[in-house]
């Protein structure tokens, strides 16, 4: 199974210290947040990763190589610092022939618990051009953007004042899995796209598929979700909630 790593981003939140760091190599636990989020993905089974690059990743490539510590295959497309977007950078990375034809991608701020391998195998028996993984988030971990109707994201929008009241009550997880000749191959090549604009364009054509997980998500993309991580991969039952 392959998953793209969308870790390009400039990281504002966290600055200063994502000046001279990359978000993906902020510390957490005791070691760069790409180990623990590499290792996570070779536990589910993932076996090739495709780093979608950007801000200061001359630093991802070093630290992660080709990938062989995690028992992985890793390659990298860079956009430099001229960012495309999240979903700008999987089309980067199909011009560059890297992407399989059916892919997972998950932030490069996300650490999940959830099996995503049971995602995998609810999308192969699906027509649907891409899921969703979800979490009935209720407003708690962050503004709640999905809502989720007989296994179909049948709306995803983020940014919403009263998502209750538009009968979101789920937030995406953070691991969606494409196909990319059905979603990314169409996309206009060399221009700046997020890929939640094109996830919500799925979902209004109903081809967004949706699964619900129950595990919450983690995340190091502000200083909050970063000492949230960090206290529980350092709490007794870490071992437990890792694997």
């Amino acid at each position: 199974m392959q998953c793209a790593i969308l870790a390009g981003g400039f990281a504002t939140r966290l600055r200063p210290v994502t000046e001279a760091v990359p978000k993906a190599l902020v510390p957490v636990g005791g070691r760069p947040f790409a180990d623990h989020q590499l290792a996570r993905l070779a536990g589910e089974g993932f076996d090739d990763v495709v780093y979608c690059i950007g801000h200061l990743g001359d630093q991802v490539r070093a630290f992660v190589g080709d990938g062989e510590r995690w028992g992985l295959k890793v390659r990298y497309v860079d956009e430099g610092d001229h960012l495309l977007g999240t979903a700008g950078a999987l089309r980067l990375a199909h011009r560059d022939r890297v992407l399989d034809p059916v892919f997972g991608v998950v932030y490069g701020d996300s650490y999940l618990l959830a099996p995503l391998r049971e995602a995998w195998k609810v999308f192969t028996r699906r027509p649907e051009a891409a899921l969703m993984t979800v979490f009935r988030n209720e407003g708690r971990f962050d503004a709640s953007n999905a809502k989720l109707e007989g296994g179909m994201v049948v709306r995803y929008e983020k940014g919403l004042n009263n998502p209750a009241s538009a009968g979101m009550h789920h937030i995406d997880y953070g691991f969606s899995i494409l196909d990319r000749d059905a979603v990314i191959a169409p996309l206009p090549e060399g221009e700046v796209i997020d890929l939640a604009d094109v996830l919500a364009g799925l979902s209004v054509a109903g081809r967004l598929a949706g699964h619900e997980v129950t595990e919450r998500f983690y995340e190091v993309g502000s200083p909050e979700g970063l000492a949230e991580l960090d206290a529980m991969l350092r709490s007794p039952s870490a071992g437990l909630a890792r694997w």
